[in-house]
């Protein structure tokens, strides 16, 4: 086998597993850390990594995951349905 047949058979080789945003656990955030977000969001659109810089012990990709779950029209029912659950217990 070449040099360039073993590169790709060994980056060809590990899988990657892909997880749907579906299957997202959602994020709690503090009052402050949302409002943070919403303003910075404002200042800086979706530069994740900048948003993130300002709240300490969060990920960038934390950050845009509560953002899609919250701006998502996918996740409006199962918010709907977890305040549902968290209300009536």
């Amino acid at each position: 086998m070449d040099k360039r047949h073993r590169k790709q058979a060994e980056t060809g080789s590990c899988c990657f597993e892909e997880v749907s945003s579906i299957e997202w656990e959602f994020i709690n955030m503090s009052e402050q850390e949302e409002d943070l977000i919403y303003r910075m969001y404002k200042l800086v659109g979706d530069r994740w990594g900048l948003i993130a810089g300002r709240i300490p012990g969060r990920k960038a990709e934390e950050i845009e995951r509560f953002w899609i779950m919250r701006h998502g029209e996918v996740f409006a029912k199962r918010r709907r349905e977890l305040k549902k659950r968290h209300g009536s217990s």
